[in-house]
């Protein structure tokens, strides 16, 4: 919340991001197929199939939950759930 109260804070929050997504640029380079440019690495539905479908890449943190359940194929619930509007 301080991005809200704190300019410097807020452009350290949009620096952050725009690098964050460039790196996830990159790794879409890296590993095609998982669609990191698309999803920029956050939980999407199509991220975690793209998961399912190849299994984790080199870059996906086994430690979460839900990249360990897609690794075995399962679906994770929160993930799998309807949503009203959705960019996957």
């Amino acid at each position: 919340k301080g991005d809200s109260f704190v300019c410097s804070i807020a452009a350290a929050s949009i620096v952050a991001k725009v690098e964050r997504d460039a790196i996830m640029c990159e790794l879409d380079a890296r590993y095609p197929g998982y669609g990191f440019a698309h999803h920029m690495g956050y939980a999407t539905r199509r991220h975690f199939a793209a998961i399912r479908e190849h299994g984790p890449s080199p870059v996906h943190r086994r430690s979460f939950a839900p990249v360990r359940a897609a690794a075995r194929g399962e679906l994770d619930r929160q993930i799998a759930l309807p949503t009203l509007a959705t960019s996957d």
